[in-house]
């Protein structure tokens, strides 16, 4: 099959995949664009500027928490498992803010397998550029291949 990247017979528990990219203010444009997700904390500067959490105020534009997110599943359709996989479940705590100049990485790394009905169980965790997690959770797939 074209753009195969593996069996189900040839992942194991342990394996893992990765990809990075810096996010723009584009980006966030781009990505409030598509999903109608225009949140002035994502696209307004003075707004950002003034919200505060809790005390401390923010200061300044934040991703969405699923534009970070969206990096997983590419991990997952694209590298591991790669072309084949099918989202079944995902939980995600998104934990810090992604902010325009961070470099995420999106990490996939297989945790349990289930041969008879072809279910991949995955750990997956974006880090920014100082190895901060800024999501984690779990995702679930299906791949029969």
């Amino acid at each position: 099959m074209k753009g195969v990247l593996y069996t189900f017979d040839e992942l194991s528990v342990g394996l893992s995949a990765s990809l990075s990219r810096v996010i723009t203010r584009e980006d966030i444009t781009r990505f409030a664009e598509v999903t109608g997700d225009r949140n002035p904390i994502h696209l307004d500067e003075e707004f950002a500027r003034e919200f505060r959490i809790g005390k401390k105020p923010l200061g300044r534009n934040i991703a969405h928490g699923m534009l970070s997110a969206g990096m997983l599943s590419a991990v997952l359709g694209t590298q591991l498992p790669g072309p084949g996989g099918v989202y079944m479940s995902q939980t995600l705590s998104f934990k810090k803010p992604v902010f325009i100049g961070d470099t995420i990485t999106a990490k996939v790394e297989i945790i349990d397998l289930n041969p008879e009905k072809h279910h991949i169980r995955a750990s997956t965790v974006c880090v920014n550029q100082d190895e901060v997690v800024v999501v984690d959770g779990e995702a679930l797939l299906y791949f029969n291949l």
